[in-house]
């Protein structure tokens, strides 16, 4: 992957449109990874082995994290440790999120 310092929004839409699929890793560095995530109608994830937390680009919906529920919207930060259960649902079509994992 190239070094590259700036990410716009506009360009990792491009890239995960080319690449077809729910996710692209746009940057790694250390221990971060940066990726943007598109789900299909149903989010399919499962617990991650590092801490995360999402940076929501367009949509809204709501956010399970185990047993608690919460409402999202473009701009609004959601944290999630390593190996916590969570899913979004009940979200609108257009929804978009950058993802950092850390550690």
């Amino acid at each position: 992957m190239d070094f590259q310092n700036k990410i716009g929004q506009e360009q990792a839409l491009r890239q995960l449109e080319a690449a077809g699929t729910t996710f692209i890793t746009l940057f790694e560095a250390g221990k971060l990874s940066v990726e943007v995530y598109r789900p299909h109608l149903v989010d399919k994830q499962q617990p991650h082995d590092r801490d995360e937390f999402y940076l929501i680009i367009a949509g809204t919906g709501k956010f399970r994290l185990l047993e608690k529920e919460t409402d999202f919207k473009p701009g609004d930060f959601l944290y999630v440790p390593a190996h916590a259960a969570h899913q979004f649902i009940e979200f609108t079509d257009d929804f978009v999120t950058w993802v950092f994992f850390i550690g």
